[in-house]
């Protein structure tokens, strides 16, 4: 629902390369686009590298490259010291141990594994062994003679394995419960045992994965001598039922999903020996001064948590309503501890992108993300290193500062003292590396070219970094890049040019307050077109709408794609990120906290009345609108609150907020009893009988993010007010609504709707 799924979705389509405008009919040496071609399995570019990771020593960085197909693969290495690449693991070995995601049946396994980017294999220490996770089943691969030793044999699936600081281990969560074996033979140790359904022991659960971004709840000590770990206690946590009714007996799933009010997991960390024995339940705060408990406590959250140095670890404690978190240290020998800082705020702490926390390796300080400057930005905080828990940390400088985001803090240079983070400086469009030094001086940009940059560092963040590069007229490029120095490609994509795709254009708006700007992309029709009509075009608003995600940016958008197809057609297409949205600062996103909609609403009215100015070609009385997600639920309301819309689609869209998780519900709207007007005023399923327009309503059975409830809600309300819509459902299909006939479907249908719904004379 939020920024990831905004980001995973868009993923889902592929990119292109765009180039002036044309007209509708290619000429005969030219392609004409289909919707089939953007959904085929390696779509019009070629299928990108997977699971690109960095060797330990920092002389390699590997990928997985599949063919179009998805089925075959190579896992490939590139040395970085001379750039040349060669294979790692040949086809016929990957095949077995790192299967292809179409191998996974589960439809929301095969999902979670390409939204959260689980990856298929990870190196050892020594960088000179592979750990392959194939379908629950680990597997040790020797790179100098290249055989492979099964590892794990159970019937059960092992999963989130982890090698020990000095590799002679493998730790994995099998049944919710943690198990250590050797390497080189032996047999496996359960280090805990009464992991359950509802007792998580290391494993992550929906809610935390989904909304806190928790990759992982359990950490070796860097001696490999204890293992700390998150025990989630969902016994009171609601169950939703998830059906399947293809087989002849329907099943029921009942997936843990706390709604806003439910009772949350009780959380607490627990500390234990590498080779078992009594775990050690850690306690810090809840006294009367305010701060919050690290305990076994329903109203609070333990999103992150890790080692400072042997025996001593750090843990993050975030109040229910996520505006109050409080980094504690904690002695694991004596359990003393410490609350080191408070980060409090008006508006919301959202786990990423606002919080970023990196120890650094003199063992004294730590870098700190925060909007309390009213924008995201990178904090120096020093501790005493000989007594740490003796007081708090000390504020020691504000390392970058200005009306502009900081996105990422993406590594630290120890030696040379040097920060390098990703920012929006000079152009909220852009996303480019910088660098700083610890003293806040050397400020300068990395990154050449203008466009969205991603970089993951070296293992030691000091020489080499790997760049995925894309703009809005430059296709996707991976790339090893030297610290302040030259680029070399490692991947690049198939031409695009022969489909002499329509370039869209970047448009300025003012939000609704008559004061905020607003960023805007539209994508503008070529003369002609079955939808033209006297030479205007109808136009359709494409918005995703919601906190935590921006989608007007110097990239490669998914949405592009199927944009092309409607103009193509005659249509128009703009997309615009109102207030509420990401990456614009914290004035930019406070205005839709405790109620959704009217807001958004506003600022994308106010936008399209703009751009029907600004461009005399389109129709102001064929308008339609569309979204998926946040941008499903954005398309209801717009539709009940606003009369300027003939025709929407909402895919899988919330329609009571009620429905929808604590976590990420209860961060922007407080909790149900401190703001029921709030809640009830920004469901659509309380608005049925305002709507305006024709309504197409999307959504799969199997959706585990946002529950089919929603619909089913929301069209009981529809026929008890007397409006006519439509309905199409997805049997056992997610969120994301994948795979190539499904998609094929789904977007022809959206096409022919408007095509409908928006043509002349309608």
């Amino acid at each position: 629902m939020k920024a990831r799924f905004a980001a995973f979705f868009l993923s889902l389509f592929c990119c292109s390369l765009l180039t002036a405008q044309t007209p509708s009919q290619p000429p005969p040496d030219q392609k004409s686009l289909t919707i089939e071609d953007i959904f085929k399995p390696g779509s019009i570019l070629g299928r990108g590298p997977e699971n690109v990771q960095w060797s330990p020593d920092g002389t390699k960085v590997s990928f997985v490259q599949r063919d179009d197909s998805g089925e075959q693969g190579e896992l490939y290495y590139v040395d970085v010291a001379t750039g040349k690449s060669a294979v790692l693991v040949a086809s016929s070995k990957l095949a077995s141990l790192a299967p292809p995601v179409s191998a996974i049946k589960d439809e929301r396994k095969k999902e979670a594994a390409q939204r959260y980017s689980i990856a298929a294999y990870q190196w050892a220490p020594d960088s000179k062994h592979l750990l392959f996770d194939s379908m629950g089943q680990l597997w040790l691969y020797n790179l100098d003679n290249g055989t492979a030793v099964q590892l794990t044999s159970s019937n059960e699936e092992s999963g989130d394995p982890k090698f020990s600081p000095n590799g002679d281990r493998i730790s994995y969560v099998r049944t919710h419960n943690l198990y250590v074996r050797p390497v080189g033979g032996g047999e496996e140790r359960q280090l805990t045992k009464d992991g359950n359904e509802n007792l998580l022991n290391g494993d992550v659960d929906w809610v935390y994965e989904e909304e806190l971004y928790t990759r992982s709840n359990y950490f070796w000590s860097p001696n490999g001598k204890q293992i700390v770990f998150l025990q989630m206690d969902e016994k009171d946590v609601p169950s939703y039922p998830i059906t399947d009714w293809m087989p002849v007996h329907p099943t029921v799933d009942n997936q843990k999903y706390p709604q806003p009010g439910d009772p949350n997991p009780g959380v607490r960390i627990g500390v234990m020996k590498s080779d078992g024995g009594k775990i050690k339940w850690i306690t810090a705060g809840g006294g009367g001064n305010g701060a919050l408990p690290l305990g076994n406590d329903p109203n609070v959250l333990i999103p992150r948590f890790g080692w400072v140095r042997d025996g001593l670890i750090w843990a993050m404690v975030l109040n229910r309503v996520q505006d109050r978190l409080d980094l504690y240290f904690v002695d694991v020998d004596n359990g003393k501890s410490q609350l080191i800082m408070t980060e409090t705020t008006d508006a919301w702490i959202d786990m990423h992108p606002e919080v970023d926390f990196k120890l650094l390796d003199s063992g004294d300080g730590y870098l700190w993300t925060s909007w309390r400057d009213g924008h995201n930005h990178i904090y120096l905080y020093r501790f005493d290193k000989q007594n740490p828990l003796s007081a708090q940390a000390k504020m020691e400088k504000q390392l970058t500062s200005g009306d502009w985001e900081v996105e990422s803090i993406d590594g630290v240079d120890s030696k040379q003292g040097t920060v390098f983070f990703s920012a929006n400086d000079g152009d909220v469009l852009q996303r480019d590396e910088f660098a700083v030094s610890l003293n806040g001086e050397n400020f300068r940009r990395m990154s050449q070219q203008d466009g969205t940059h991603s970089a993951d560092f070296d293992p030691k963040n000091a020489k080499y970094y790997v760049d995925d590069f894309s703009a809005l007229t430059t296709p996707p490029t991976m790339s090893i890049c030297q610290v302040d120095g030259a680029c070399t490609p490692f991947w690049k994509p198939r031409s695009v040019e022969a489909y002499n795709l329509i370039a869209p254009k970047f448009v300025k708006f003012i939000a609704a307050n008559g004061v905020t700007q607003l960023e805007g992309e539209i994508l503008l029709p070529p003369p002609g077109g079955p939808m033209n009509a006297n030479g205007k075009a109808p136009l359709i608003l494409n918005p995703y709408g919601g906190p935590g995600a921006q989608t007007v940016r110097d990239m490669w958008m998914g949405f592009d794609l199927f944009d092309q197809i409607l103009a193509r057609q005659g249509f128009a297409v703009l997309h615009v990120d109102n207030r509420g949205m990401a990456n614009r600062g914290k004035a930019f996103a406070l205005p839709i906290k405790h109620h959704f909609g009217p807001v958004e609403l506003s600022d994308q009215l106010a936008a399209m009345k703009e751009a029907l100015d600004e461009f005399p070609q389109l129709d102001r009385t064929r308008v339609g609108f569309w979204g998926w997600s946040y941008g499903g639920y954005f398309t209801l309301y717009a539709l009940e609150h606003s009369d300027q819309f003939k025709a929407g689609v909402a895919v899988a869209p919330v329609t009571d907020w009620r429905n929808y998780d604590s976590i990420y519900t209860e961060r922007y709207m407080g909790l149900p009893k401190d703001n029921e007007a709030g809640y009830k005023n920004s469901s659509p399923v309380n608005f049925a009988a305002d709507l305006h327009g024709q309504l197409l309503e999307v959504h799969g059975t199997s959706d585990d993010n946002v529950h089919v409830q929603n619909t089913i809600q929301m069209i009981n309300n529809l026929i008890d007010a007397g409006k006519q819509f439509r309905l199409m459902a997805y049997p056992g299909k997610t969120h994301g609504i994948a795979g190539f006939a499904t998609r094929c479907h789904l977007f022809h249908m959206i096409d022919d709707y408007f095509m409908e719904t928006l043509a002349p004379g309608k």
